[in-house]
């Protein structure tokens, strides 16, 4: 693979063959992340798991301490009391039957759905369009529930949802590179040990088979997990 000249100079800054403190990763990362846009970080994660079989499966959610960087656009469709919960919780759109008639119709302008139980009849015969654009309410990842208000100020407050695809690797974002490190460190770190904690009991072998930092234009460092790991135990 042919890379940038200056991809290759980052390259420069790091040790490929070394696993690094997620303190020192993210000063490389970010020291490293000089595009003419704010570039997000992210975490790539492969684990051992056969996403296959329903037991190894991996997903869940984590409230990022410092959020993404992102504005989250949150969608709400409940009725009556629900929806005037969701209004003033902060929900950036908000109905019902129209609501679910406009997505009919292709759109699809949001990044979170959430959505009460008792909508969930109507909400679910919308899966060929939601489900590829990774938008269908879920109980396991808190967006199909009774305390929309809740949902709705923790996907605001910096909630991610987190799943293995199907080859066991997770992609997540952890917020901005103009962050303060302490920042990223503190995200990144909070996203590890929800990993660790999510970890299948019938995973076997090495759970953690890399986990790298990366930015949008950057190369992958990649992270001293044991060391991470018992350093907060």
């Amino acid at each position: 693979m042919n890379h940038s000249k200056r991809y290759r100079e980052m390259d420069g800054t790091r040790d490929r063959n070394r696993r690094y403190s997620v303190v020192d990763a993210v000063a490389i990362v970010k020291g490293n992340a000089k595009a003419k846009f704010d570039e997000t970080v992210e975490v790539a994660a492969a684990l051992g798991v056969d996403p296959r079989h329903a037991d190894q499966q991996v997903r869940g959610t984590v409230v990022l301490p410092h959020g993404t960087g992102k504005t989250v656009r949150v969608l709400v469709i409940a009725q009556g009391d629900k929806a005037k919960e969701a209004t003033e919780a902060g929900a950036d759109h908000v109905g019902a039957d129209d609501m679910i008639e406009k997505i009919q119709g292709g759109w699809t302008d949001v990044d979170v759905i959430v959505t009460t139980p008792d909508m969930m009849g109507k909400v679910g015969r919308l899966g060929k369009i939601l489900g590829p654009r990774g938008l269908m309410p879920n109980p396991k990842s808190g967006t199909v529930t009774q305390d929309v208000s809740r949902a709705v100020n923790e996907v605001k407050a910096g909630k991610i949802e987190y799943r293995v695809d199907k080859t066991g690797n997770i992609h997540v974002p952890v917020g901005k590179a103009s962050f303060g490190e302490d920042q990223l460190v503190d995200n990144v770190r909070s996203l590890l040990a929800e990993l660790n904690r999510a970890k299948p009991s019938a995973a076997k072998g090495v759970y953690f088979k890399s986990f790298t930092v990366t930015s949008t234009m950057g190369a992958g460092v990649r992270i001293d997990v044991p060391a991470e790991l018992a350093s907060v135990s």
